[in-house]
């Protein structure tokens, strides 16, 4: 994370604050991949891909139709995912993250060496391995009963604001696809980023949004990011926003 910790990144107010710009950033890779994760890549992440042409009909991807679909931004190591899919084996999850890397550690997970090309993957979980927005768009109107935002790059220099996932001019879209009712999960150890939501969820009327808790709540998988905040002294603060009933028509 970046040393720039001053204010609350807001750009001289909401109102003003400019359209997230179309583009990632950040880096799609690390370290030097090994000839396994090359492999993984290359054989296992097709076998998991939510298929473009099925984002409009996303159910209809997965071999058994799930009862729910959930949605994880940026699932880093995959720990999270892999642990609600267990949980939850009638639920689809899509899993969205662009970083090579963080793919890997998830595909490697799940299937032992050797097995990349045939060894059973779990049925109700598909990753997009691209930028999440760009899903999120091409999702039908009220499709996903749970969305997932944890422990996300801050950008914590004010003027990267506009880089944020939690962002005024992404709130509609969001709403669009979650149905009411439907939570919004996220997760964050920045006080930055914690002053950058807050400020952001009081100005929206689109979810319903209590304060946040300092403990994570049950049902709520850890990820490295977690320890690694605890770790290093930083206090995670636990949002539960859900999708207004108010405004949906």
């Amino acid at each position: 994370m970046g040393k720039d910790r001053s204010g609350a990144g807001t750009e001289g107010g909401l109102p003003a604050l400019k359209p997230p710009p179309e583009r990632l950033y950040g880096r799609a890779r690390g370290h030097k991949l090994r000839p396994r994760q090359e492999r993984l890549l290359q054989v296992t992440l097709p076998r998991l891909t939510l298929p473009a042409s099925l984002a409009a009909d996303p159910f209809a991807a997965f071999p058994q139709r799930p009862r729910a679909l959930w949605l994880e931004v940026g699932f880093g190591g995959g720990e999270h995912a892999l642990a609600q899919i267990a949980a939850h084996p009638d639920i689809g999850l899509i899993a969205c993250e662009p970083f090579e890397n963080g793919i890997c550690s998830l595909l490697s997970r799940l299937v032992p060496e050797g097995g990349e090309a045939d060894a059973p993957l779990p049925p109700n979980l598909l990753l997009w391995p691209d930028d999440a927005r760009v899903l999120l768009r091409a999702l039908p109107d009220a499709c996903l009963d749970r969305l997932f935002l944890l422990f996300p790059d801050p950008w914590p220099k004010a003027r990267h604001a506009k880089r944020r996932f939690v962002h005024p001019a992404l709130l509609p879209l969001l709403a669009r696809v979650l149905r009411p009712g439907a939570a919004w999960r996220v997760a964050t150890d920045d006080p930055t980023y914690q002053a950058w939501v807050a400020e952001v969820m009081a100005a929206q009327d689109l979810f319903d949004a209590p304060p946040p808790v300092g403990e994570r709540p049950a049902g709520w998988p850890p990820t490295r990011y977690e320890a690694k905040a605890l770790r290093e002294g930083r206090t995670p603060l636990y949002y539960a926003f859900s999708r207004a009933s108010r405004g949906t028509g």
